[in-house]
């Protein structure tokens, strides 16, 4: 399962016009806000560690185990990504602020949902505290 192909769907079909028909620029985008050190594929352990450092353990934590999905809203975004960084890849898309923001509230929670479908992946990692561990030794 491609989770950057997914992402990049989800968030294109979202956005719509200019910005959902050139696939390329918003798998480029999504790949510097929610990629690895190289800013290519999606580095899970980085989007979960920077939403529980964001105070959002529990939104994470809902979104790698099954059942409902805790909502996020634009404010908290801006708080885990920073409204430069939103701002940019706003302006990189063609599109306004709100309507990235919409698409990451619903784009975010179903790929880190389908990437760890199961909770075999918070499991494997010795849970959310071992995922954000993870992501911290990346991070260095």
């Amino acid at each position: 399962m491609d989770m950057m192909k997914i992402a990049t769907q989800l968030l294109a079909s979202k956005l719509g016009g200019n910005a959902g028909g050139n696939s390329d620029m918003v798998q480029n985008v999504i790949g510097s806000l929610l990629g690895g050190s190289g800013g290519s594929g999606l580095d899970l352990g980085s989007i979960v560690g920077n939403l529980k450092e964001g105070g959002l353990g529990d939104v994470a934590e809902s979104w790698l185990g099954d059942g409902d999905n805790a909502p996020i809203s634009s404010s908290q975004l801006e708080s885990v990504f920073g409204a430069d960084k939103l701002k940019d890849a706003a302006q990189q898309l063609g599109t306004d602020e709100g309507s990235l923001l919409s698409g990451l509230q619903d784009m975010l929670p179903q790929v880190v949902d389908k990437s760890s479908s199961g909770g075999s992946l918070l499991d494997s990692v010795g849970g959310i505290g071992g995922l954000a561990s993870l992501a911290g030794k990346f991070l260095k």
